[in-house]
């Protein structure tokens, strides 16, 4: 099993699918890299000699991935909350940053429905 940048690729899986087991590999990455390098896209993660991972390992260094992508991330929410604009304050309460509703669905970003305390009797009052 190839380990790059401290993950396992996936066993049984041609390489422009393994390589997307890494944090901010997405498709167009893995095979740019691939193609970089000059290994078969198809080739399996089975037969790759580490010669060649050393290569990838090279070859990904152009690119921002795993813990730095995803500290570069944090840092950036983290500006937002402590600017205090209207994305930081919706970082701030967990809820959808980018203009989706929130009356019904938002249930990702929300958690789970919570039930209100007489909210049934009050209905039934009507």
């Amino acid at each position: 099993m190839a380990r790059l940048l401290g993950v396992d690729l996936p066993r049984n899986k041609s390489m422009r699918i393994a390589l997307r087991a890494i944090y901010g590999v997405g498709p167009k990455v893995a095979v740019d890299v691939l193609a970089a390098v000059g290994i078969d896209p198809n080739k399996s993660s089975n037969e790759i000699s580490e010669e060649e991972v050393q290569q990838i390992r090279t070859a990904l260094d152009e690119y921002t991935v795993e813990g730095d992508l995803r500290r570069e991330i944090a840092l950036n929410i983290k500006r937002l909350r402590d600017l205090g604009c209207y994305r930081g304050i919706r970082h701030r309460r967990g809820l959808p940053v980018r203009g989706q509703r929130t009356h019904t669905n938002a249930r990702t970003r929300k958690g789970p429905a919570v039930a209100i305390a007489g909210k049934k009797s009050i209905k039934a009052m009507k």
